[in-house]
């Protein structure tokens, strides 16, 4: 991630409901703005699961970026 990424992420959201077994659900998908791929999800908790994942692997590649500005880690 370079340094006018970091702790940025974007998506074009699309939201729209369909009826499945006579109740109307909820579809999503995300489109990403950086690489245009787009991943589907059958729930909202598909998509607010796949979203914390993101945040969460964007956080820990954050981290690992900070210790490698300052030099690795500080071994004495």
């Amino acid at each position: 991630m370079s340094k006018g990424q970091r702790g940025y992420i974007s998506y074009l959201l699309r939201l729209w409901q369909i009826r499945s077994a006579g109740e109307l659900v909820w579809r999503a998908s995300l489109e990403s703005s950086h690489t245009g791929e787009r991943k589907g999800f059958a729930s909202l908790a598909d998509l607010f699961t796949f979203l914390e994942q993101e945040i969460s692997r964007a956080a820990r590649g954050q981290a690992a970026s900070n210790v490698d500005e300052k030099g690795g880690d500080d071994h004495k």
